[in-house]
């Protein structure tokens, strides 16, 4: 009987053609694992009668930070047209998850914020079956694991000029602030020069760069 899973076609790091290298095969190999596991997880995120893209959407909004909490930054984000993402949020809306507030500084800008039914949902997130799965193989391989998909992400975002995101103390732009050991502010951002307290320097910000 002919192999029709392609990881088992791929089990060994060889052999997969002739002249092809063993790089070659492992890059395969890695492609094959990504997507079979992206497959798994958005299959796991219909649950407590949600989607994958508002799973997405509300994982979004509770680790963004001020500057990204907004529906073009979650567009931006999934990769998704405004349209879709309009869509999203009004589904979350009318489930009472969320509420959209005019930021006091520009009232033309809209803040995406949880409800606490929302805070209440995120509980109950899926993907925390994976965490639990993650965990188990975490001291063994998590850091290699981190390392290595953070430069995948980042060289496939860089290759299609799609916007980075990432967590905001470990961006280029961002500044700790020395002044004082005593101050509670976490830095500051080199993009608009403020201020940046604890909590929010450990939130997604739409402004990442990748420290070089």
């Amino acid at each position: 009987m002919p192999i029709t899973d392609p990881l088992h076609a791929l089990a060994g790091t060889t052999g997969i053609g002739s002249g092809q290298s063993e790089k070659t095969a492992l890059a395969q190999r890695v492609i094959i694992l990504l997507d079979r596991l992206g497959r798994l997880t958005r299959e796991l995120q219909f649950a407590n009668g949600l989607n994958p893209a508002q799973w997405e959407a509300l994982r979004f909004i509770a680790q963004a930070n001020k500057y990204s909490r907004s529906p073009t930054a979650l567009a931006d984000y999934l990769g998704a047209t405004k349209g879709t993402v309009s869509q999203t949020l009004i589904a979350l809306e009318s489930k009472g998850l969320i509420t959209r507030c005019k930021k006091t500084e520009d009232r033309r800008q809209v803040d995406l914020c949880l409800t606490e039914a929302g805070q209440t949902m995120l509980a109950k997130d899926p993907m925390q079956t994976l965490e639990q799965a993650t965990l188990e193989i975490a001291d063994e391989l998590g850091i290699q694991m981190v390392k290595g998909l953070t430069r995948l992400l980042h060289d496939l975002q860089s290759r299609n000029q799609i916007n980075e995101f990432g967590v905001c103390q470990d961006c280029s732009l961002f500044c700790v602030n020395t002044q004082s050991v005593t101050d509670l502010t976490g830095g500051t951002c080199g993009n608009t020069g403020e201020a940046v307290d604890t909590a929010e320097k450990t939130k997604i910000c739409i402004n990442y760069k990748t420290t070089n």
